[in-house]
């Protein structure tokens, strides 16, 4: 299978496998180090993770702000490396004052990296950057499993020394993955090119004129996304659309073993098969993303699913034991099918929407969605489930008419440009 962007798509699909591998070893473990050896108590362990996950979600927009003035492959192998150092401090105390800290810095790194990695990806594959971000998260979920299957055999022995060692290999991925992006190339960059006055790094002077001429043509756009009032709706829908994460990783759990007569064993199985799905099909799901208008259209299939998976998690809980495995299992297949073009759709859309100019800045503030639903969307489940089987209806048919929305809202009204051409994200 070809992959888009060449030599340096490849090298950092490598980086998103290898940082995948060792997020999968700690995000087994996090909870269970914190408890038995920084010996934290629940309340402690909520604190720090609470605290940690409202500090990072200003990564993603002061990360896309610093890609708009600084080499993007030298500033994304600075922020592996942070991670990697709060890693490997994080051995070095069980005092709760200094985790907090270590952790923070931890989430920044991690937020920052997550909107870096996907800004690398959008300048190297150009107009196959959709077909790029199914590659992307079918190497990622791969990497989640090796980490998760290695980190489940090791905990069989249960001792301090392997939660220490996972930790270490997490830490020791980072490492790794700065390694592997200083093999890449410095991808090109209109923003830069107009903040120099030259051709980008790694770019032609054909390449610059081609993205000053693409610049000037979007002129009449907002190049500053915090004075962007429909980027900004766009992405405040965009962390109501994100749920379904929180939705595998909390509600389908919770709900099966509070609501439902399914045995227990079924809940590690349904995330299972979320994962198999993607992996099988998320390349396929791409060409729903291949342009703006396609992107726009796949929102109306995307709010069916939300509500079908709304409404099978509420019957779940009002039939027998067969009805409610059979409902469980088609919810986590609605959920994951939401979550395929939700990432296709969310991809193209926030590139498409973003000035070539201010692209790493507009990206940045579209990583807020998924860094806001990690602290919100837990409470919002959690909400969910406590209001029983309409909760879930009505939790499914709010995030239909927040599709149905920001179709309305992505629209191309004449005004700001949708559909950014292919050079103002690749110049070559």
């Amino acid at each position: 299978m070809q992959i888009p962007g060449g030599p340096d798509g490849r090298r950092m699909l490598a980086v998103t496998f290898v940082d995948r591998t060792g997020s999968g070893l700690w995000g087994a473990t996090a909870v269970l180090y914190f408890t038995y050896v920084a010996g934290l108590g629940t309340a402690q362990i909520g604190l720090l993770l609470g605290v940690s996950g409202a500090i990072g979600i200003a990564g993603p927009p002061l990360g896309g702000l610093l890609a708009d003035r600084l080499p993007l492959r030298t500033l994304l192998a600075a922020v592996q490396a942070l991670r990697a150092v709060a890693s490997l401090a994080l051995l070095t105390t069980t005092d709760l004052r200094l985790l907090l800290a270590i952790t923070a810095v931890g989430s920044l790194g991690d937020r920052a990296s997550a909107v870096l990695t996907k800004l690398y990806a959008t300048r190297i594959a150009g107009p196959d950057r959709s077909r790029y971000q199914a590659v992307n998260r079918t190497v990622s979920n791969v990497g989640w499993a090796v980490g998760g299957l290695a980190a489940a055999g090791a905990l069989a022995a249960g001792t301090t020394a392997v939660y220490r060692w996972l930790l270490a290999g997490d830490a020791l991925s980072f490492v790794a993955v700065a390694l592997l992006t200083l093999r890449c190339g410095e991808p090109p960059s209109a923003s830069r090119v107009v903040t120099a006055g030259g051709p980008a790094a790694g770019g032609s002077a054909a390449g610059a004129a081609e993205g000053r001429t693409a610049a000037e043509s979007g002129a009449a756009a907002v190049t500053n996304p915090w004075r962007d009032r429909r980027y900004l709706a766009y992405t405040a829908s965009e962390a109501f659309l994100c749920l379904d994460d929180s939705v595998f990783k909390v509600g389908l759990a919770l709900w099966a073993v509070t609501a439902t007569p399914v045995p227990h064993g079924l809940v590690p199985l349904l995330l299972v098969l979320n994962n198999v799905l993607v992996v099988c099909f998320q390349v396929p799901f791409a060409r729903f993303g291949t342009t703006s208008e396609k992107a726009r259209t796949s929102l109306y299939p995307l709010a069916a699913a939300y509500f079908a998976g709304g409404a099978a998690l509420a019957a779940s809980a009002t039939g027998t034991r067969p009805v409610a495995v059979t409902a469980l299992i088609l919810a986590a297949v609605a959920f994951t099918v939401a979550e395929m073009l939700h990432a296709t759709v969310s991809w193209e859309l926030s590139v498409t929407l973003a000035p070539p100019t201010a692209q790493g800045a507009y990206l940045g503030v579209h990583g807020l969605a998924s860094a806001v639903q990690r602290s919100i969307g837990p409470v919002a489940v959690t909400g969910t489930i406590a209001a029983g089987p309409l909760g879930w209806l009505g939790f499914g048919a709010g995030l239909a008419v927040m599709c149905l929305a920001q179709r309305r809202l992505t629209r191309d009204d004449g005004g700001t440009p949708l559909s950014v051409p292919p050079l103002t994200v690749s110049e070559h």
